[in-house]
């Protein structure tokens, strides 16, 4: 078969998700066994994966329809999008190793399961003092629970962030997710090359390449990147699965391991994050009205979509119990929302097995009566600000750091406000109000057209990303600051908007070439110049906001300076609790030692502490933020160091505008090493 424009570029958009979801399957059982090392991933996983690569991608049908429909540039573009949006991000990663926020925890995450292949975390109590009373050993995202320590997220991200740890240690870990990133606007480029035109696909990539969002979670360990290479992916195979027929019965072909790749990256995502089951109820509906429809491609995806998700349940319930536990208000009524999901759609199709699916195009008015709902909607979201003011974070810490936010920004001091009502303005204030206006109408005239058949191969997509975008504007569920907010945003949503906009762009190009009698010739090219510009201009203003700075840089020089002044055959006393908090898992992860957390640091308990750490023949070092709380406790001829001194720029946090320069981090920590 001869390699074209369109075969190339379907296949090369493919590699992202067909390798993370070959990677994921392998990876995870391994950690599950506690056998995941470099040389199990070389020897069990490299070989998996590059069999997937080798069989699924060529499965896929060339974009386009026609060999000769697609010419060489949109696939050069693409490409170039790619590898310059992987180059700056790269050149401005972040370093965040002390824990704040979920990036921090990620990463220590990441180098624990990358040099130790297991969980849970040991506590090593029977190292430092036993079960002395005054010790503890949780930390920010890491739950003390009998003698060890879980943590606090799912596993997806630090598998794949594993990769580049056992490439080149702390170093190589940090500078995954740029290259993650990157893969995630490929892998939209593909999306939008099936569902609207390759030659529009270069637009939708830069678009969210240029995005805040996407530039400022690439460039942290955050689980964002990962589960949108799957998510989109995921739509991705299932489109390729769904171009050709494939019967009920008889001999798998293309579309039913296309089906079943498509049904493993779904259910994958729930792996990566736990909200992703929010995002799977519409997947499941899409099953049973291809069973109804009598697809083969219905029970390979299904199996696919089971076994992904069985693996995301027992990520969460086996390895982060305490973290679901945490959730449990939200989390309980969505486990019986996706339960009920599942037994409605098994009755529906019980029930229309012999009639077929329903048809939207029915009565006559459904179509549009659909289309302007939409309208209607988006109009709501944007109104909302008028009408309501959202409160009730249900945790008294967010509120303390709203209220702190506000202060700065001099806004009224409101603690308890989430800020929930804003939700579609933060969508503008990342892709513009012209995307905004765009998607609402190419979603209500998508609408439109499945509802009239005509459009069939936009069902799957329009069922997740409409329901994802509209559960998220609702509840955003997440600290209202920004950048960090935007996180909720950047996985589907956003590309959802953009999707929708470029391929409303893309119809009323269409729409001018199909009707030459009404606006002159030239006007299709005006219309998609003044588009683009619509779409790039405000992204990239916004954008700006984040160029020109890189957070927790020096973090990596500084751990491996603090764990070279920790002796091998030390155990760690932290005494105070903010650097306890931040810096216990670095310390006890990344440096290998055993550290605990002293409650009530007084001369008295310190004494006790190190005595017993020096009966078992340890050395004791004592941790704390400044060499002030130190010198209480150290004896004559021990100087205080001072190996973490990380001086450099963090994210801001903002509430009522887009986020725009940095903020000042400043991480310390002294040590005192007793020697026995």
């Amino acid at each position: 078969m001869r390699l074209t424009p369109g075969s190339l570029l379907a296949r090369t958009t493919l590699v992202p998700v067909v390798a993370f979801t070959a990677w994921l399957l392998v990876a995870f059982p391994l950690l599950l066994l506690g056998l995941l090392t470099p040389l199990t991933g070389l020897v069990v996983g490299l070989p998996t994966v590059l069999a997937a690569l080798a069989l699924v991608p060529r499965l896929a049908p060339a974009v386009g329809g026609e060999p000769d429909d697609v010419p060489w540039w949109p696939l050069v573009l693409v490409v170039l999008v790619v590898v310059v949006f992987a180059a700056v991000q790269v050149a401005y990663h972040s370093e965040q190793f002390v824990i704040r926020r979920d990036a921090a925890s990620y990463a220590q995450y990441t180098a624990w399961i990358a040099q130790n292949g297991y969980l849970p975390v040991p506590q090593q109590r029977e190292l430092i003092a036993g079960d002395d009373f005054a010790l503890s050993y949780n930390s920010l995202a890491y739950y003390q629970v009998d003698d060890v320590v879980w943590p606090q997220f799912l596993a997806g991200a630090p598998l794949v962030y594993s990769l580049g740890f056992w490439a080149a240690g702390l170093g190589g870990m940090v500078v995954v997710p740029p290259l993650v990133g990157a893969l995630g606007v490929l892998t939209f480029a593909g999306l939008t090359a099936r569902l609207v035109g390759a030659r529009w696909a270069p637009l939708a990539a830069l678009t969210l390449a240029v995005c805040h969002p996407q530039q400022w979670i690439s460039r942290s360990t955050y689980s964002e990147p990962v589960a949108q290479v799957l998510l989109l992916g995921a739509l991705v195979l299932a489109y390729d699965a769904l171009a050709r027929r494939a019967r009920p019965l008889g001999r798998w072909g293309a579309p039913h391991v296309l089906a079943l790749a498509a049904g493993l990256a779904f259910g994958l995502g729930l792996l990566v994050r736990i909200d992703a089951m929010r995002d799977l109820l519409p997947v499941v509906g899409f099953l049973g009205l291809l069973l109804l429809a009598r697809r083969g491609q219905a029970l390979p995806m299904a199996v696919g979509l089971s076994v992904g998700v069985g693996y995301g349940l027992v990520a969460g319930f086996v390895l982060s119990r305490p973290y679901l536990e945490y959730l449990s208000d939200s989390l309980g009524p969505l486990l019986l929302l996706s339960g009920a999901v599942v037994a409605a759609t098994a009755v529906a199709v019980l029930v229309l097995w012999r009639r077929g699916a329903p048809r939207l195009d029915r009565p006559a008015w459904l179509p549009n009566a659909l289309a302007v709902a939409v309208l209607v909607v988006m109009a709501g979201f944007a109104l909302r600000p008028l009408f309501f003011v959202q409160r009730g974070h249900g945790d008294d810490a967010t509120g303390l750091y709203i209220g702190h936010v506000q202060e700065i920004e001099g806004l009224p001091v409101d603690p308890d406000r989430t800020y929930e009502e804003m939700s579609l303005y933060w969508v503008g204030w990342y892709v513009g109000l012209a995307a905004v206006l765009l998607a609402a109408f190419g979603v209500a005239l998508l609408l439109r057209r499945v509802a009239l058949r005509r459009d069939p191969q936009w069902a799957l997509p329009l069922m997740v990303l409409v329901w994802t975008v509209c559960t998220t504007l609702v509840r955003p569920a997440i600290t209202p600051d920004h950048p960090w907010a935007s996180r909720r945003l950047i996985v589907l949503v956003i590309p959802a908007f953009v999707l929708f906009a470029v391929w409303f762009l893309a119809w009323a190009s269409r729409y001018l070439r199909d009707h030459p009698a009404v606006p002159p010739a030239w006007a299709r090219s005006v219309l998609a110049a003044v588009g683009a510009a619509a779409l790039l201009v405000p992204t990239a203003v916004t954008a700006g906001g984040i160029m020109g700075y890189r957070t927790d840089v020096g973090s990596v020089e500084a751990t491996h300076r603090t764990c070279a002044e920790i002796p091998d055959d030390a155990s760690v006393v932290i005494l105070d609790p903010s650097t306890a908090s931040k810096f216990m898992q670095l310390i006890r992860g990344m440096c290998g030692v055993p550290t605990a957390h002293l409650n009530q640091p007084d001369p008295d308990s310190v004494r006790r502490i190190v005595g017993e750490i020096h009966e078992r023949d340890r050395d004791a070092v004592l941790a704390t933020a400044s060499a002030e709380q130190l010198r209480p406790f150290m004896p004559p001829g021990v100087a205080p160091l001072h190996p973490f001194d990380v001086h450099t720029d963090q994210d801001p946090s903002t509430l009522m505008e887009p986020p725009s320069g940095a903020w000042r981090f400043n991480g310390d920590v002294w040590i005192a090493v007793l020697p026995r």
